[in-house]
This record gives C-alpha cells, sequence and structure tokens, in this order.
C-alpha cells in the first residue's frame, strides 16, 4: 500500500530545501529579456535537469559519492562557492549583458543544478531511498519526489505573469533581491559544509 507518511516527510523536506516560492524571484531573474516562450522552455528544462540528476542520485548516488570519494560536506561547499559566483553576478548587474547570458541556458546551471538539485536536496533523497521499506515504501519516495518536481515547474511557469506586471524596473529590483538571496544561501550552505567536516574531524 501507498506510505503518506514516507510520502509527506519527504515532500515537505523537499518543499524546504527547494523552496518553490523562493525560487521564482531567482527565475525571474536569471531568465529576464528572454522571449515568453524560451522562459516557458527553460522552465520545463530546469524542472527535467533538476529531476534527473535527483533520480540519478536517488538510484545510486552513494555510489558514486564513495567512488570519487566525494564526502557530503564537500559537496555542499562546491555547491555553495558556485551559487556564491552566479549570486555576485546578479548583484553587480552582470547578468544584464546580454553577451553573458542570451547564449546561455541558466535552466542547466544554475537553475536544474544545483539551485533545484542541490547538495542538501541530493542527501535527503539518498536517505529517504536507503530507509525506505518495500516496495511500497520506495513508490512513496518517489511519488514524493515527482510530486515536488511537478510543483517547481507550476510555480516557475506561472510566476512569469509577473514580469508582464513589474516591467523592466520591477525585473532588475527582483534581480537585486534574488542576488542578496542568493548570495545569503550560498553562505548557509558553506557554513554547514564547513561545520560538518568539523563535526566529523
Amino acid at each position: 500500500m501507498f506510505d503518506f507518511a514516507v510520502f509527506g516527510s519527504l515532500f515537505l523536506t523537499l518543499f524546504v530545501i527547494m523552496d518553490p516560492p523562493g525560487i521564482t524571484p531567482i527565475f525571474l531573474a536569471l531568465t529576464s529579456g528572454r522571449p515568453a516562450k524560451v522562459q516557458r522552455r527553460m522552465a520545463w528544462q530546469a524542472v527535467c535537469v533538476a529531476f534527473g540528476v535527483i533520480a540519478v542520485f536517488g538510484i545510486c548516488g552513494q555510489q558514486i559519492l564513495d567512488y570519487l570519494h566525494v564526502s557530503v560536506p564537500a559537496l555542499m561547499i562546491a555547491g555553495g562557492l558556485l551559487l556564491l559566483l552566479i549570486a555576485l553576478d546578479l548583484l553587480t548587474g552582470k547578468t544584464d549583458e546580454p553577451k553573458q547570458t542570451k547564449d546561455v541556458n541558466v535552466a542547466l546551471v544554475p537553475l536544474g543544478m544545483p539551485l533545484l538539485a542541490g547538495p542538501g536536496a541530493i542527501v535527503s533523497v539518498i536517505l529517504a531511498v536507503q530507509r525506505a521499506d518495500g516496495f511500497s515504501g520506495q513508490v512513496s519516495v518517489w511519488a514524493a519526489i515527482a510530486a515536488m518536481h511537478v510543483v517547481l515547474w507550476v510555480t516557475m511557469r506561472y510566476s512569469l505573469v509577473i514580469i508582464r506586471v513589474i516591467k523592466d524596473g520591477g525585473v532588475v529590483l527582483v534581480t537585486r533581491l534574488a542576488g542578496m538571496m542568493l548570495s545569503a544561501i550560498a553562505v548557509q550552505q558553506i557554513i554547514n559544509g564547513v561545520l560538518q567536516v568539523i563535526h566529523t574531524s
């Protein structure tokens, strides 16, 4: 039978970590200036990339980390540094320059990974898959993962309506706010990784 407790626990965990409401301003900032059709496609691509990464790590994540001799704290610190670089671009306005963004598919990096499929989400899925008991537990885990990605797609897909309301000036403001939020997320992720290194040493 379907295990609603496992489903609800993982769904809420991923909702907090992947933060659909919080990803909206970042998505708007990274995709501003592109046609609506392209933005919709990028929302779909970002969700597909995130789901693909999460699925791979859910199936054989621990084996991948062990094979590469990569610890979870190292994954968190690396993801935090990457996010920090992107946040600095948003804060300084470099993403407003066509040469730097128009030909870059931000749906893959940083949206798909590490913003959506970040270290926190990856570790949560690895642990959930390992702890799931039997077939019903596994079905519940993967149903929660799929449901979370549907929520992410709906959130980003319909956030495009906001662009029509706030216009260009609002997009610039959202970009700066997104950069500040993203830099805080990145720094916190680095701190968490460093603390885990200290605790395990």
